[in-house]
C-alpha cells in the first residue's frame, strides 16, 4: 500500500488466565489505586452488563473514510480488544450492525470507539460488548484515504499502545500496560474479596468503625466534639 497508510505487525495476546482474572476485576477497584488510563466517560457501552477484557489491537481512520476497517477486520483474532481512534470525527460512523456481525463471527471479545456508530439495535443483537461516544446516520465510506493499523492511538484522552491490557464494563474503561498488569489484578481481587467480606459482617450488624478506624483518622486531623 501507499505511505497513506502505516500497518504494523498484531501484538501478542493476553494469555487465557490473565484475561480470565482480569475480566473478574471491575473497572471500579481499578480506578482506587490509578489517575491516569480512564478512558473519557463519554464512551459508553451500547450493552448495559458484560465486562470484557483483552489486548488492544489499534485502528487509526479519520473522516468519511473506514477502508483500513476492512483491512483491519480480516486480520483480528478471537479475544482481540478492537480500538478504533477516528481522530476526533463523532458524526460519522465507521460501524454498524454489518461489523457487528463480523465482530461476532471473528470472535472479538469487544469493541471500543471514540466516535459514532450507526444501527444501535443491531449492534445489540450482534452480542459483541461494545463502547461508543455518538450515534449517527452519517456513515463512512471506502474512499481509500489511508490510516494506520496497531499503530499508537488516542481515545478518550488515553494514549493506547497495540497489546495494552484493555479493562470495560458499564463504568468505565481503563488502558493498563502490561508490565503493571499481574499485580494490579492481585490486589484488585484481594480487594473485592474483602468488600465482600465487609458487606457480610454490615449485614451481621457491624458499623463501619468497627472495619476501619476511622475516628483515628478524624481525630488526627483535629477532630473536636464527642458527637458520632
Amino acid at each position: 500500500m501507499s505511505d497513506i497508510y502505516r500497518l504494523e505487525a498484531l501484538p501478542p495476546q493476553l494469555d487465557r488466565s490473565t484475561t480470565e482474572r482480569l475480566t473478574r476485576v471491575e473497572a471500579a477497584t481499578i480506578g482506587h489505586y490509578l489517575h491516569t488510563g480512564f478512558v473519557d466517560n463519554a464512551l459508553r457501552p451500547l450493552i448495559d452488563g458484560p465486562r470484557v477484557a483483552g489486548a488492544a489491537v489499534t485502528v487509526q481512520i479519520s473522516g468519511p473514510d473506514s477502508t483500513l476497517l476492512y483491512h483491519a477486520m480480516d486480520r483480528v483474532r478471537p479475544g482481540d480488544i478492537l480500538v478504533i481512534d477516528r481522530v476526533g470525527d463523532h458524526k460519522q460512523a465507521c460501524w454498524g450492525g454489518f461489523m457487528a456481525t463480523l465482530a461476532r463471527i471473528r470472535g472479538l471479545a469487544g469493541v471500543i470507539i471514540d466516535g459514532a456508530v450507526t444501527d444501535p439495535a443491531a449492534i445489540r443483537a450482534a452480542g459483541v460488548p461494545t463502547w461508543a461516544r455518538d450515534v449517527s446516520a452519517v456513515t463512512t465510506k471506502l474512499l481509500n484515504l489511508g490510516g494506520g493499523f496497531n499503530v499508537p492511538v488516542s481515545i478518550g484522552g488515553v494514549a493506547v499502545t497495540p497489546g495494552d491490557a484493555v479493562l470495560a464494563d458499564d463504568c468505565g474503561i481503563v488502558v493498563i500496560p502490561p508490565a503493571r498488569l499481574n499485580k494490579l489484578i492481585d490486589v484488585a481481587l484481594a480487594d473485592q474479596a474483602e468488600e465482600g467480606d465487609w458487606v457480610a459482617r454490615l449485614e451481621q450488624g457491624a458499623k463501619l468503625q468497627d472495619l476501619i478506624d476511622i475516628r483515628a483518622m478524624l481525630e488526627k486531623n483535629g477532630m473536636e466534639g464527642t458527637g458520632a
